[in-house]
C-alpha cells in the first residue's frame, strides 16, 4: 500500500479514536483517562521506578527521532532534551495535579501527525532552512541568507512542536514527582529514580545498537503509558493506539528502496540500474540528506559505460590521492563508508589498507552493495571505531593518510545522537594524522566546502600542520561527487608527484583554488564547531535559547503551585551545575574513545552510579562533614578536573578509561551527596527535583557560552554556579525543617 495512504489511515483513525473516546467520557461525565490520586497509601516504589526508566527512554527517544526528521532538532545542540526536561521539570512541580494523561498522548501524536504527514514535511524542511540560515553558520542546505520574515514563520511553527514535546513528558514528570511526595524516605525514593533512569538508558543503549526501527521504540513509550494507567479500561485505550503509531511510522522498503535506523542515523538507500537492469551503484542518505553515491569504477565497468565519466578515470576525486604517492601504498581510509575508497586503494595495488568506519549499519551495506566489493579483499583490515580512537592508538605508519567525505549533515547533540565528525576536523586530530605518515607519507583530505571561510581554516590547520601551505585544487566528476582536496606532505612528495606527471600538473594548475585572505579561527579540541565561522553565539541560537526560557518561565510561572515564587536556588543551581559537568565528561572520554553510543552509554551511566553511590552514603552514614565542608571538596573537585593533564593519560583503554572516569566522579560524587542532603530535608521533593531539572535546562542553554570560550571554560562556569548553590544552601539553612512523615499528608490534605 502506498504511503502516504497508509499514513493518512493512520492519522483518521487517530483523530477518530480520540475523538469518540472523549465524547463517550464527556457523556458519562468522568474524565477521558482515570486521572485521579490514588490515596495516600498506595507508595509505590514499581510505579516509580517504572516511570523514571520511561522518562529517561522516551527523552532518548524523541531525541534522537526528532533530530532525525526534524533537523532544526539536530543544528541546535541539546534543543530536544530541553524541552523534554522542561515538560518533565513542570510535571514535577504540577505533581499534586490529577494527572495529565490526555494532554501528553494528544500531543505525542499531534507530533506524529504534524512530522509524519506528507504536506508536514516542506514546512518542517523550511522550518530548519529558516533557523538555520545565517551568514555566521554553515548548515547543510540552508541558503545563508537572513529573512526575518521567514525565520518568525519559522519560530512560531518550531515553537508549536516545542510545546507539544514539553506536553509529552508533563505527565510522566507529574508520575515521578507524586511518588517522590508520597515517600516516607525521601532519600530511598531517590534511589529507585536514579536506578530506573540508569535502566532507561541502557535499555535504549540496547535497542539503538540492535537498530530497531522507531515505531519500537516510540511502541514502548506507548504501552509503557498503558502500564501505568491506574485502571484496565485505561490500560487498553493506550494499547489501541499501537496500531495508528505503527502506521505512521512504517516506512515502506522493497529491495531496490529501504531504511535502516543505525545506531548513530537513519539511512535510505536506493539501488540504481540502467536501462538493462545492470546495477550501476546506488545513494546513500543520512537523516534525509544525501551523504555518498556508491559507484562503481573498475575498468570492465567503465568501458562498458562510457557515458558516465566525463573526466578522465584517473582524475575522479576517488583515484586522484593515488597519484600523490609511491607504487604499493600503505594506506589509511579514516571515514571509509560504503567502500568508494577503499575500492579505489585495490585498484591502485595497496599493499595493505584499514578502513575505518564508525557506523557498522553502513560498513554493511557496503559489504553487501558496493558494486566493487571491496570489503572482501584480504587486503582489508576494517576498523569499526572512531575515527579519532583509531588515531590515538594505532602505531602503524601509512604512505597516505585519507579523508574521505567524512561529514555529519546533521550536528547533533553530545547526549543524544552523534555528531560523528565532531573532534575529526581539529588541529589536534591533523597532528595526530600526520604523526600517521610515513617520512615521505601524504595527507589528503576531500570536503565538500560550501562555504570560502570554511576552506580557509581547513588551510590553515593544513598549514600549520605541515609548516607549509597545502596543495588545495577542486576534483568535479559526472558521476561521483566533486570535492575540494586539500593536500599536505612533511616532504616534498607533494611537490615531486605533480613534477614527474605532466597530466597531473597541468589538472592542478586548471583546477587550483585560491583563497582570499580571512580571520577564521581554527578548531581545536577544545573549540570543534567546525561549521561556525567566529567566536560567537549565533544569533539563530541566541534567540532559540530565549524561545526555550521564556517558554520555561511562562509555563513555571503559571503554575498555581509556584505562581508568585521563583524555583529553589539550590536545587536549580545544581541541576545547571551537573549538566556542564556531563557535558566535559562526555566530551573529555569521546577524545579518547571516539564519540559513539558507547562513551556516552558509558559516561551517562558512571556519573549516575556515583549519584547513586553519593544518595546511598547519606542515607546509611551516621556521620558525614559538614555540608559546606563537602561544598569546598564539590570546588577543589572541580578545579581537578579543569588542570588534570587528560593529555598525558596513556596506557590500555581499560586503564585509561578506569582513570578519568575515577577523576570526573570526584565533584560528581560530592555534588550527589550535597543533593543529597538537602533533598532529605524538602517539603515537596516533587518542587524540588522540579527545580533541579528546569535547572539542567539553564546549564543546557549555558553550554552555548562554549562556542565563544570553549569547552573547558565551561568547568569554571560550572563552578560559579555550585558556588551561587552554596549561597543558596546558606538561604535554606535559616528555612525550618519538615517533618518527614508528616510532608505528604499535608500535600495531599
Amino acid at each position: 500500500m502506498n504511503s502516504r495512504v497508509v499514513t493518512f489511515i493512520a492519522a483518521g483513525l487517530i483523530l477518530c479514536g480520540f475523538r469518540f473516546l472523549q465524547a463517550r467520557s464527556r457523556r458519562q461525565g468522568k474524565p477521558f483517562f482515570g486521572a485521579s490520586l490514588p490515596p495516600l497509601d498506595q507508595w509505590s516504589w514499581s510505579q516509580l521506578l517504572f516511570a523514571s526508566f520511561l522518562t529517561l527512554f522516551a527523552e532518548l527517544a524523541f531525541i534522537r527521532w526528532i533530530a532525525v526528521e526534524v533537523r532544526v532538532f539536530a543544528y541546535f545542540k541539546n534543543l530536544a532534551l530541553l524541552l523534554c526536561f522542561v515538560g518533565f521539570g513542570l510535571g514535577c512541580a504540577l505533581a499534586r495535579q490529577p494527572v495529565r494523561w490526555t494532554e501528553g498522548l494528544k500531543s505525542l501524536f499531534g507530533l506524529l501527525l504534524v512530522i509524519r504527514l506528507p504536506f508536514g514535511a516542506p514546512a518542517l524542511e523550511r522550518i530548519s532552512q529558516s533557523l538555520g540560515s545565517s551568514a555566521d553558520l554553515q548548515i547543510w542546505d540552508a541558503s545563508g541568507l537572513w529573512n526575518w520574515f521567514d525565520f518568525l514563520t519559522a519560530s512560531v511553527l518550531a515553537a508549536v512542536l516545542f510545546v507539544l514535546l514539553v506536553h509529552v513528558f508533563i505527565p510522566l514528570g507529574q508520575i515521578v514527582g507524586r511518588q517522590m511526595n508520597l515517600a516516607s524516605k525521601t532519600l530511598a525514593a531517590y534511589s529507585w529514580n536514579l536506578v530506573g533512569s540508569l535502566l532507561g538508558i541502557l535499555v535504549f543503549l540496547g535497542v539503538s545498537w540492535l537498530m530497531l526501527p522507531p515505531w519500537v521504540w516510540l511502541g514502548v513509550v506507548v504501552l509503557g503509558c498503558a502500564l501505568l494507567q491506574a485502571q484496565a479500561v485505561d490500560r487498553k485505550r493506550v494499547c489501541i493506539l499501537l496500531v495508528p503509531l505503527v502506521l505512521l511510522l512504517h516506512d515502506p522498503s522493497d529491495r531496490n528502496h529501504y531504511n535502516i535506523w543505525t545506531p548513530y542515523q537513519q539511512i535510505e538507500y536506493s539501488r540504481i540500474n540502467d536501462d538493462h537492469g545492470e546495477l550501476l551503484g546506488g545513494e546513500l542518505q543520512v537523516n534525509h540528506t544525501g551523504y555518498q553515491s556508491v559507484i562503481n569504477l573498475s575498468d570492465n565497468f567503465l568501458s562498458r559505460h562510457p557515458g558516465l565519466l566525463r573526466e578522465a578515470a584517473d582524475e575522479n576525486p576517488y583515484n586522484l590521492p593515488f597519484r600523490f604517492v609511491a607504487a604499493s601504498p600503505a594506506v589509511l581510509v579514516v571515514g571509509s563508508g560504503t567502500g568508494n575508497d577503499v575500492a579505489a586503494a585495490l585498484r591502485h595495488h595497496s599493499s595493505f589498507v584499514d578502513a575505518v568506519e564508525i557506523d557498522p549499519a553502513i560498513l554493511a551495506l557496503g559489504k553487501r552493495e558496493h558494486p566493487e566489493h571491496p570489503y572482501d579483499s584480504s587486503q582489508i583490515a576494517v576498523h569499526v571505531t572512531d575515527a579519532r580512537a583509531f588515531l590515538k592508538r594505532s602505531l602503524q605508519r601509512y604512505d597516505l593518510v585519507l579523508f574521505g567525505l567524512l561529514d555529519s549533515h546533521t550536528q547533533i547533540s553530545d547526549y543524544s545522537n552523534m555528531r560523528i565528525d565532531n573532534f575529526v576536523y581539529t588541529r589536534e586530530s591533523f597532528r595526530e594524522a600526520r604523526a600517521r605518515l610515513k617520512p615521505d607519507g601524504v595527507l589528503f583530505v576531500k570536503f565538500q566546502v560550501n562555504q570560502p571561510w570554511l576552506a580557509v581554516r581547513l588551510q590553515e590547520m593544513m598549514a600549520e600542520t605541515f609548516g607549509k601551505p597545502p596543495l588545495l585544487f577542486h576534483a568535479e566528476s559526472s558521476y561521483s561527487v566533486g570535492a575540494m582536496c586539500f593536500v599536505g606532505s612533511l616532504s616534498n612528495r607533494v611537490d615531486d608527484a605533480i613534477a614527474a606527471d605532466p597530466r597531473l600538473s597541468q589538472f592542478v594548475s586548471q583546477n587550483r583554488v585560491r583563497l582570499k585572505p580571512a580571520d577564521v579561527p581554527v578548531t581545536t579540541d577544545d573549540w570543534p564547531y567546525l561549521y561556525q565561522r567566529d567566536r560567537r553565539i549565533p544569533r539563530a541560537y541566541f534567540l532559540l535559547a530565549v524561545l526555550v526560557m521564556l517558554m520555561a518561565a511562562g509555563f513555571y510561572l503559571r503554575l498555581p503551585e509556584t505562581r508568585g515564587q521563583a524555583p529553589s536556588l539550590f536545587f536549580f543551581c545544581m541541576g545547571a551545575g551537573f549538566l556542564l559537568l556531563e557535558t566535559q565528561a562526555i566530551s573529555r572520554l569521546a577524545l579518547y574513545f571516539g564519540t559513539t553510543w558507547q562513551v556516552n552509554g558509558i559516561v551517562i551511566s558512571s556519573l549516575l552510579g556515583a549519584i547513586l553511590a553519593a544518595n546511598l552514603v547519606v542515607e546509611h552514614s551516621l556521620k558525614l562533614p559538614s555540608k559546606y565542608w563537602i561544598l569546598a571538596a564539590l570546588l577543589a573537585g572541580i578545579l581537578l578536573v579543569y588542570w588534570f593533564p587528560f593529555v598525558l593519560v596513556s596506557g590500555s583503554p581499560a586503564v585509561a578509561g578506569t582513570l578519568m572516569a575515577a577523576i570526573f566522579a570526584v565533584p560528581v560524587l560530592f555534588a550527589g551527596m550535597l543533593f543529597s542532603l538537602e533533598f532529605r530535608t524538602v517539603g515537596s521533593p516533587g518542587a524540588a527535583l522540579g527545580a533541579n531539572v528546569l535547572g539542567a535546562v539553564a546549564g543546557g542553554l549555558l553550554e552555548n557560552v562554549s562556542l565563544m570560550v570553549g569547552m573547558r571554560a565551561l568547568l569554571l562556569l560550572a563552578l560559579g554556579l555550585y558556588c551561587l548553590a552554596g549561597f543558596g544552601l546558606w538561604l535554606r539553612s535559616s528555612e525550618p525543617i519538615p517533618l518527614i512523615g508528616e510532608t505528604a499528608a499535608r500535600l495531599y490534605d
